[in-house]
């Protein structure tokens, strides 16, 4: 069987910037222990795979080592694929998860927009695993449908952190947000899901649906430019609307090619 496969630059309009992603269409859902073997062959932090269902498309997400309930960057490159590469005439595209519900991509431009279901999260104390982890104390501690936040002093900390990666993948869940406000932009992260096989993902579209309400909130607006500062370095502009996030970026090709399994 020949697959086609894309790969995708996303939050970024410079090539080798932003998060890369691995892009499947279907014509039909193939084995789920077929997309993850070839998720964890891609080794990149997502591959995403989609199917045409009347008009709409249903998605789904594989880590290297397993399905995660959602994720932004992959299925903004899923939107750039249909837009760019695949002849989608319309100007908005409904994704549908079995995990995460209705998601839609709208088309402005150059940029993609996300529209995604805001995070509920609570206030806890930091475990003295994400302690250990991280290396410092944060100021506050949340918890979240799948992942932990930790909120940090200043931008610089969230920069020069050094986790100790075996500590927060025995944290269990998805991974950690390490957050704090930005010198010249609202709020910066990095995000770490050594739990679901990737260190450090260089930029995550979907812990903006946690970072968004809450720095909406000790900033006192709604719409929020943001920074991930891993390495690849990721821009995303988020507005809160509601109970729904808006998360827009740009992307870029990388690869085009196809597969034989």
């Amino acid at each position: 069987m020949k697959l086609r496969i894309f790969q995708i630059d996303a939050f970024t309009d410079k090539l080798f910037g932003g998060n890369p992603a691995a892009v499947i269409p279907l014509d039909e859902w193939i084995d789920e222990s077929l997309m993850q073997q070839i998720a964890a062959e891609n080794n990149l932090a997502e591959t995403a795979f989609f199917v045409n269902k009347n008009g709409c498309f249903e998605i789904r997400w594989f880590t290297p080592a397993v399905e995660v309930d959602l994720c932004g960057h992959a299925t903004l490159a899923a939107a750039h694929v249909l837009f760019n590469l695949l002849n989608y005439i319309s100007d908005e595209i409904i994704f549908i998860s079995h995990r995460s519900g209705i998601l839609k991509v709208t088309k402005e431009g150059k940029h993609l927009k996300l529209d995604f279901p805001a995070d509920v999260y609570e206030r806890i104390e930091a475990p003295q695993l994400l302690i250990d982890g991280l290396g410092l104390i944060p100021l506050v501690t949340f918890n979240g449908k799948t992942d932990l936040m930790a909120v940090l002093a200043s931008q610089i900390e969230v920069e020069q952190l050094t986790p100790d990666f075996k500590k927060l993948a025995d944290l269990g869940g998805r991974g950690v947000i390490a957050t704090a406000k930005g010198d010249a932009i609202d709020f910066v992260s990095r995000f770490f899901a050594p739990q679901s096989g990737i260190d450090e993902d260089p930029v995550t579209g979907s812990a903006h649906t946690t970072l968004t309400p809450y720095w909406a909130k000790i900033l006192g607006k709604s719409t929020l430019l943001a920074i991930q500062v891993s390495a690849r370095k990721g821009y995303l502009d988020c507005t809160l609307v509601g109970d729904r996030v808006e998360i827009s970026g740009n992307a870029i090709t990388y690869l085009t090619g196809e597969i034989t399994v």
